[in-house]
């Protein structure tokens, strides 16, 4: 960030409607809030540290590496003393059945799941294309200003900046709820370094609900608003690149990118709004992907399928080991025809001897599989 000078404007007539204007902005980028926080995140900072501490975040080293960096928004960014905190509607959708449908693709054994999130264009590029036209529009009315925009990029505190912001409140899933849209929704911030007007935070409205926890098929929930992401399906399909305990494999499902059923139960997502970024529409096929076609991708039609998506990221054998989860589920499941699970078992035992050892291992699992019943 170019630091520009500090700029009280609760002591300045000029810009009164500031934070009304980047509203208007923002709604005309498909963003559905705009808010303004601090970057007094000290209060998040004991839990942050207990979490890791309990090794609640898996393989992902990088944020032990960055530590309470993550909390000092100051210390990533010097000159630091506002966060614009920006939220956008992804389900593609506003037909009411949406969840309903959902449901009933994790419950069909011969097709694969994929998080609503990743069903269309990457949304780091995005809300990181549109975050950046915003502060260049702020940068011009009230120049001079320094800025840096972030979208699950960098060491953030994105949900803790979103409820400071009055996003809306921490569910006890850990994800931001809004009375008005859910939590079907992504973060995105800008860092300035002009004291803008904030925005007050919004009361919590989870009451005594516990559906996130009940749900989740790993337990992951271990506690009201502590995850522990070793056990978070997403975690696991996604973040995750070595091998999946087998105790967590049935779980899975059909799973293979992300999952969604924390906030599929959800209440308040009756609400979740429909976006207005056409980017987040749904590419063919990844509503419902057929799992036995899916199976059959070699690494040129993984990488052409999946040409800005964010499912790319996980690399074709960690979406290999997935789809043979899936698949040995389905075996096990005893929802296929003796047709299909002929063609399921004929289609993993092509990848016997996978020249990746963990692909290989979950492919010998996937077919030792049988029906419970």
């Amino acid at each position: 960030m170019a630091v520009g000078c500090a700029y009280n404007l609760g002591m300045d007539n000029h810009y009164p409607d500031l934070i009304k204007k980047l509203n208007e902005w923002g709604h005309s980028l498909g963003f559905s809030q705009i808010g303004v926080a601090d970057v007094d995140l000290q209060a998040c900072e004991p839990g942050l540290l207990a979490w890791l501490e309990a090794g609640f975040h898996g393989d992902m080293t990088y944020m032990a590496r960055h530590g309470l960096r993550r909390a000092r928004p100051q210390a990533l960014v010097p000159g630091t003393v506002r966060v614009i905190t920006a939220r956008m509607d992804y389900v593609p959708t506003d037909d009411d059945q949406w969840r309903d449908a959902a449901w009933a693709t994790l419950s069909r054994a011969d097709h694969a799941y994929v998080s609503v999130y990743a069903r269309g264009r990457d949304y780091h590029k995005v809300m990181r294309k549109r975050l950046q036209t915003l502060a260049e529009r702020l940068a011009e009315t009230v120049s001079p200003l320094g800025f840096r925009v972030f979208t699950d990029s960098a060491p953030v505190l994105e949900a803790a900046l979103a409820v400071k912001s009055g996003q809306g409140w921490r569910g006890k899933h850990t994800l931001v709820l809004n009375r008005s849209s859910g939590s079907f929704f992504f973060l995105g911030e800008i860092y300035v370094d002009m004291a803008l007007p904030l925005t007050p935070p919004v009361t919590s409205h989870c009451g005594e609900c516990t559906a996130c926890l009940d749900v989740c098929p790993t337990q992951a929930i271990v506690a009201p608003y502590r995850l522990d992401a070793r056990r978070c399906i997403s975690y696991l399909t996604i973040e995750h690149d070595g091998v999946i305990p087998e105790p967590m494999r049935h779980a899975i499902g059909n799973r293979i990118y992300g999952c969604d059923d924390c906030q599929l139960v959800c209440p308040w997502n009756k609400y979740a709004q429909k976006t207005t970024v056409d980017d987040f529409a749904p590419r063919d096929g990844w509503g419902e992907p057929d799992l036995l076609a899916i199976a059959a991708w070699d690494e040129p039609t993984f990488l052409s399928q999946t040409a800005g998506s964010a499912i790319r990221r996980i690399g074709f054998t960690r979406w290999q080991r997935n789809v043979a989860i899936a698949m040995g589920n389905a075996l096990a499941s005893g929802g296929l025809s003796m047709a299909q699970r002929e063609a399921f078992k004929a289609a993993l035992t092509t990848q016997i001897g996978h020249k990746d050892a963990i692909v290989s291992q979950h492919v010998e699992w996937a077919l030792a599989q049988k029906p419970t019943q």
